[in-house]
């Protein structure tokens, strides 16, 4: 069921197919033609401009219909070694999705007409899992984000969820595996959201437990 544009203002807003993987660069992203308003044509083009850490692939994809007039998505993974052997644990994958929404009418419930929804997922260690501050560390990766990247952004909110799941029987993969879901939305005041995109893809950064760009992680990974 979709959601109209008026409602599309909170983390569990974000469609539930937001949560799969994305297949960066997969057949079926959106093009953007002249046809379409000056305003939503400069905002892809932002998103589409921006150079990030090579850890992470970034990609059009396939955005979600009926959220709005136009729109237009970005899928993030963060690329690790492939190996052969199931790991015992699941941390260290991480996955995300940047969603642009453009109603030329603007929309009481965005306080705009540019509105950026964003999903992140990320495994976690059962250390981690357990952290009763895990939540607000997470959120406040986006906020410091969006704050050290751009003032243009209004009407921010979201979710932080961390679930665990336990597999049973004849099923691969890690045998209890630790996730984390971060659901957020907010409003661009202009379209030059490329910086938007560069906040998104520190929060992502976070998630995964990267280091800071151009420094090597000789010890355990931390999220702090």
């Amino acid at each position: 069921m979709g959601l109209t544009s008026n409602e599309v203002t909170r983390a569990d807003d974000v469609p539930a197919d937001v949560g799969i993987p994305p297949t960066v660069g997969r057949r079926g992203a959106a093009l953007v033609t002249s046809a379409e308003p000056a305003p939503f044509r400069e905002a892809v083009a932002a998103m589409s401009t921006v150079s990030v850490r090579p850890e992470i692939e970034l990609g059009p994809i396939r955005p979600p219909q009926r959220l709005a007039p136009y729109s237009y998505a970005l899928g993030a993974e963060v690329k690790h070694p492939d190996v052969e052997i199931v790991p015992e644990c699941s941390e260290g994958d991480a996955f995300g999705r940047l969603i642009l929404l453009y109603d030329p009418d603007g929309s009481e419930a965005w306080d705009g007409n540019i509105r950026l929804v964003a999903y992140i997922q990320a495994d976690l260690d059962s250390h981690e899992a357990i952290d009763p501050l895990l939540p607000e560390v997470a959120w406040s990766w986006l906020v410091d984000g969006l704050a050290s990247h751009t003032e243009q952004m209004t009407a921010l909110g979201g979710t932080v969820t961390a679930t665990t799941s336990v597999r049973y029987g004849d099923i691969s993969g890690p045998a209890r595996a630790h996730q984390l879901e971060l659901r957020a939305s907010w409003t661009a005041t202009t379209p030059d959201v490329g910086s938007h995109v560069e906040a998104f893809c520190d929060v992502l950064e976070h998630a995964a437990g990267l280091p800071p760009a151009g420094v090597t992680d000789l010890s355990s990974r931390s999220r702090a």
